[in-house]
């Protein structure tokens, strides 16, 4: 079953690792997204995000955030300070660090040393399939727009993500209990 809705989601998934370019450039990177990597977001919520997800994703005027904060703009790009490319095993990212930004620097180290080792991206869901299984409900995304990419001290992903599927298996679970209710009244009105 479909489902299209638009509402801004962050999901934690890779680890990072920091590189000293020959030409004394710093840079983070990681992969930000990873396909086909089932994901436990709370009791009986899974999910994944499939290959499809990202194709003919816009990844032209794209940011790396620390922690999703705005005004903490690592690079972006637009400006070639991130570069970004989609491979069979997910998003690759590059983040070049400036080194003339002290927090940049600062966070490249925390990275470097281990003390900060999570990535995370923030999109919008365009497109979805869910299914019932015997476990619980688990979502694939199958198409996203992409607006960030964050080097992140904590994942958002569980707080962010259970909120969102908590309300949506709510909302499943009362379109099924109508459903059930209409095929019983249909039922009912042929005995009658």
């Amino acid at each position: 079953m479909q489902n299209e809705r638009l509402t801004h989601q962050f999901r934690s998934i890779g680890k990072l690792n920091t590189r000293d370019e020959a030409s004394d450039e710093y840079k983070i990177s990681g992969y930000f997204i990873v396909f086909n990597s089932e994901t436990k977001l709370g009791e009986g919520m899974f999910e994944e995000v499939a290959p499809e997800a990202l194709v003919d994703v816009d990844l032209s005027d794209v940011r790396a955030l620390a922690d999703h904060d705005t005004a903490k703009v690592l690079g972006r790009t637009k400006s070639s300070t991130l570069e970004l490319s989609v491979d069979d095993k997910g998003l690759y990212g590059e983040i070049s660090i400036n080194q003339n930004d002290t927090d940049a620097v600062n966070l490249y180290e925390r990275v470097k040393r281990g003390d900060i080792d999570q990535c995370s991206f923030g999109f919008d869901i365009l497109e979805e399939d869910y299914e019932q299984r015997e476990d619980g409900m688990k979502w694939t995304i199958r198409k996203i727009k992409l607006f960030e990419v964050s080097v992140v001290t904590f994942p958002a992903y569980e707080d962010t993500a259970v909120s969102a599927r908590s309300q949506q298996v709510k909302q499943i679970e009362q379109r099924q209990l109508e459903q059930r209710k209409a095929k019983l009244k249909e039922r009912i009105q042929k005995w009658h």
